[in-house]
């Protein structure tokens, strides 16, 4: 299967998933989601953190992030007919996706979970994703029965002319995760003018 290039996924992770549907018909000013603080963020990624042995590849089914009240089943991300990454139905506010030309979450690499911040008529899946905090947990259901228990290491926010591909897309020596959705300023004309990106790595698996 074709994978795609990290300047693809950029690009859709910041235009597909970054309307800001719901803000601009009106949900502005308080109830803008929130945004993680310099605190939760770190300047290089680093691997020398404990991470657990990998798992052999499986299909994730559902992600869970206890601390923000995550719960939602994933569904898996192909190429669009213009070789971008899909994204999930904006009409469905509690769906994820994941990659799924890619790193499956709990084996070796990179696994690529994004879901939308809002819609059309409110908050959707990820919509308290930058409200994640180091040391926090995120698990994730796999088709063979195992789950991957993970450790968040940081969480980011980028405007989309800074968005560092490789820190975010890059191939990885042991099992990681990044879950995307969007964040940063809010244009009424444009959406969204950057990612919001939790780093973890696995810890432990059940």
């Amino acid at each position: 299967m074709r994978r795609v290039g990290n300047s693809a996924i950029a690009t859709v992770t910041v235009v597909a998933l970054c309307s800001g549907a719901w803000l601009l018909h009106g949900g502005a000013g308080s109830h803008a989601p929130p945004q993680p603080s310099a605190a939760q963020a770190h300047a290089d990624l680093s691997e020398e953190g404990a991470a657990a042995p990998a798992l052999p590849p499986s299909p994730p089914d559902r992600i869970r992030i206890p601390s923000i009240r995550v719960n939602a089943p994933l569904m898996g991300l192909a190429l669009t007919s213009s070789g971008s990454l899909d994204v999930p139905p904006a009409g469905e506010k509690n769906l994820a996706g994941w990659y799924e030309a890619g790193t499956t979450p709990g084996e070796t690499g990179t696994a690529i979970v994004a879901g939308h911040v809002d819609n059309a008529d409110g908050p959707a899946v990820f919509y308290d994703l930058g409200a994640v905090k180091k040391g926090s947990a995120i698990e994730v259901d796999r088709r063979d029965g195992s789950v991957a228990l993970f450790t968040v290491d940081a969480v980011d926010v980028y405007e989309a002319k800074d968005f560092p591909d490789e820190k975010v897309y890059g191939a990885a020596k042991r099992p990681e995760l990044r879950v995307i959705t969007c964040g940063g300023g809010y244009s009424r004309s444009t959406g969204y003018q950057g990612n919001v990106v939790v780093f973890a790595h696995l810890t432990n698996s059940r």
